[in-house]
C-alpha cells in the first residue's frame, strides 16, 4: 500500500459512523508537530556536529531536534500505540475500518 492512501473521497460519509474511542490529547499531538518543526530545523547542523565528533555541541542541542525523540502517530485518532507503518493508522482504527469496508483489499478473514 503507498502511504498516504487516506483521502477525503474514500473515508467519505461512513468515517462519521466510525466508533472511534481514543483520541489524543491536542496537547500532544501539538508536541509532536513542535518536534518534526526542531527536527528539519537543526538536522543540517546535526549532521555537521555529528561527522566532526564534536558531541559536546550535540549535546547542547534542543534534545526534542533528535529525531530517536518523535513518535508514529494515527493519522485519525493521534494514538501512537499499536501503529501500523504500511496503513499510518494504529490497530484499533484499522480494526474499525476494515469492518465497515473503509479500506480496499482488506476484508475480515474467516476460514
Amino acid at each position: 500500500m503507498k502511504k498516504g492512501w487516506l483521502c477525503s473521497d474514500i473515508l467519505g460519509y461512513r468515517l462519521k459512523t466510525l466508533k472511534i474511542n481514543y483520541m489524543a490529547k491536542e496537547s500532544m499531538k501539538a508536541r509532536e508537530v513542535k518536534r518534526a518543526r526542531l527536527t528539519e530545523k537543526y538536522a543540517a547542523k546535526r549532521a555537521r556536529l555529528k561527522a566532526e565528533g564534536d558531541y559536546v555541541g550535540l549535546s547542547r542541542l534542543p534534545r526534542n531536534s533528535n529525531p530517536n525523540r518523535m513518535h508514529n502517530r494515527c493519522k485519525i485518532t493521534g494514538r501512537t500505540r499499536g501503529y501500523m507503518r504500511q496503513f499510518g493508522i494504529s490497530r484499533i482504527t484499522f480494526r474499525e475500518m476494515a469492518a465497515f469496508g473503509l479500506i480496499p483489499g482488506i476484508k475480515k478473514a474467516s476460514w
